[in-house]
C-alpha cells in the first residue's frame, strides 16, 4: 500500500494510460470534482446498416390547406381556357373544311383517376387552339378584303386550280387575259388612282367593240405612261389595250415575258394589222425612245412620228385612229442628263440622270407623284379612203401630221387646265 501509486478518480478511463483497462461506465459518468459528465454519442452504425425510416408525416387536409390533392396517375388539373370553349358560329364553316378529331370513347378510369378532358379542337404546336387561329384569320381577312373575303378566297382557289390543270387560254401572241386582269391590273391600279390621280376626259371616244388604234405621246424617261394608259382604258371601258412595243422590250429576259403575257407585241405592220383585223384595241407611241428620252427642257414638245407605219395599218384595216394626250408623265423622272458612252456600252438608248437618280440609289427609281390628265380625242376615220390609199406616201404623211397636231394642241390645252404639277 505504501509504495502503490494513487491515481485520481478523474484520470481514470483513458485508454493507453494507467493500467490500460477500459474504464467502467460508472467512472465515465463522473467528471472531475464529482460532477456528472454528459454521456458520449453512441457508436456510428456500420456501412451495411440502413438508417431507420422516418415516421410518415400527418396527411394535410385539403380543405384546410387549399391545395388540390393529386392522386397517382391523375391528370394535372387546369383552369378553364380557350381549349374548353365551344367554337363560335363564325368558325363552323372553316372548322368543317379543316376537320376536327372525333372524340374517343369515354372512360371513368381506375379508382381515384381523373379522365382526360376531351375537346373538339385540335391544338397545334405552341398551345393555340385551331378554332382561335381560324377566328383570327377570319377577322384579319375581313379587315383586308371586306365582308366578301370568302367569295374572293373561293375565286382565288378556283384560279389556282385552273392554272394547275391548264384550263386557261393564251392567244397566239402570248396574251394571258386572266393573269393581266387579276395581277397586273390589280398591282398597277393603286399607282394610277392614288399616286398619279389620273383624270380622264373623252373616254366615250373609245369604241365599245371592234378594232381601233390609240395613238399617244410618249414621255417620262421610263415608259410608265404606257402601262398607266392600259389600266385607265380597262377600268373605264373593260377593254384590254394591246400595246406595240419596241424590239428592245422583247430582248430583255424578264420584261419580255411580262410584256407578252400583258398583251404587248412587236411594233411591226404585220402584227398591228392582224390585231386590228381581229377587233383588238391597239396602242402605239410613235415617238419611241426619242419621246421618253428627251430632256426636261423639251417637255411636252412632240418628236417626229416616224414614217407613219401606224397610219398605213389603220388605213388598210379601216379602223378609226384615236389621238391620246397625256400630261403629267414628264415630271415623274425629270431627265437632266445622259451618259451616252455608257449607254452605247450597255446597248441601251440612254442612261438617264435625274435629280434623284443615281444620287439616291434605289430610292431614285420612285416616281414623283405628279398630277396626270388624259384626254382621248375624237376618232379620225380611215374607212372612207380608197383601197390603195395606204400605199400613197403623201396621204399617209398628211394623216400622220393631222394626228400629231391634234395631240400637240391638246397637250397645250391640258397644261393650261392643270393648276399645278402635283395637284
Amino acid at each position: 500500500m505504501g509504495d502503490a501509486e494513487i491515481i485520481p478518480i478523474g484520470t481514470r478511463g483513458r485508454p493507453g494510460r494507467g493500467t490500460g483497462k477500459a474504464p467502467s461506465s460508472a467512472a465515465r459518468s463522473l467528471a472531475p470534482g464529482g460532477a456528472a459528465r454528459p454521456a458520449r454519442k453512441a457508436a456510428a452504425p456500420q456501412k451495411s446498416q440502413k438508417p431507420a425510416a422516418r415516421p410518415a408525416a400527418d396527411p394535410v387536409d385539403p380543405v384546410d390547406s387549399g391545395d388540390p390533392v393529386q392522386q397517382p396517375g391523375s391528370v394535372e388539373p387546369t383552369t378553364a381556357s380557350a381549349e374548353q370553349r365551344e367554337p363560335g358560329p363564325a368558325s363552323a364553316p372553316l372548322l368543317e373544311a379543316v376537320g376536327s378529331p372525333a372524340p374517343g370513347p369515354s372512360h371513368a378510369g381506375a379508382a381515384g383517376e381523373r379522365p382526360p378532358v376531351l375537346t373538339t379542337e385540335r391544338e397545334p404546336r405552341g398551345g393555340i387552339p385551331t378554332a382561335d387561329l381560324l377566328h383570327a384569320f377570319q377577322v384579319a381577312a375581313r379587315e383586308l378584303f371586306g365582308e366578301e373575303w370568302e367569295v374572293q378566297l373561293a375565286r382565288f382557289l378556283a384560279f389556282l386550280r385552273r392554272r394547275i390543270t391548264g384550263d386557261y387560254e393564251v392567244d397566239e401572241y402570248g396574251f394571258d387575259a386572266e393573269v393581266t386582269q387579276r395581277f397586273f391590273m390589280a398591282a398597277l391600279r393603286p399607282l394610277a388612282q392614288k399616286w398619279f390621280r389620273i383624270e380622264v376626259r373623252g373616254i366615250e371616244n373609245i369604241p365599245t367593240d371592234g378594232g381601233a388604234l390609240v395613238v399617244s405621246n410618249h414621255s417620262g424617261t421610263i415608259p410608265v405612261d404606257g402601262v398607266m394608259t392600259m389600266v385607265t382604258i380597262h377600268d373605264h371601258t373593260g377593254r384590254f389595250l394591246r400595246p406595240l412595243g419596241a424590239d428592245l422590250v422583247f430582248r430583255m429576259p424578264v420584261v419580255s415575258t411580262l410584256a407578252r403575257k400583258g398583251g404587248a407585241t412587236l411594233a411591226c405592220n404585220e402584227d398591228a394589222e392582224r390585231m386590228l383585223t381581229g377587233g383588238e384595241l391597239v396602242g402605239v407611241w410613235p415617238e419611241g425612245f426619242k419621246g421618253i428620252g428627251k430632256p426636261y427642257s423639251q417637255r411636252y414638245k412632240l418628236q417626229r412620228f416616224g414614217r407613219g407605219g401606224f397610219v398605213s395599218a389603220a388605213i388598210r384595216t379601216g379602223v378609226p385612229i384615236i389621238p391620246l394626250s397625256v400630261v403629267g408623265a414628264e415630271e415623274i423622272y425629270p431627265l437632266v442628263g445622259n451618259i451616252p458612252s455608257l449607254a452605247r456600252l450597255l446597248g441601251v438608248p440612254y442612261i438617264p440622270i435625274t435629280p434623284t437618280f443615281p444620287l439616291l440609289g434605289p430610292l431614285g427609281l420612285v416616281p414623283l407623284p405628279s398630277k396626270w390628265l388624259m384626254e382621248f380625242g375624237e376618232p379620225i376615220r380611215t374607212d372612207e379612203f380608197d383601197a390603195g390609199a395606204a400605199d400613197d406616201p403623201m396621204l399617209v404623211f398628211n394623216v400622220t401630221d393631222q394626228v400629231r397636231e391634234t395631240i400637240q394642241q391638246t397637250l397645250y390645252k391640258l397644261l393650261m387646265d392643270r393648276e399645278s404639277v402635283f395637284r
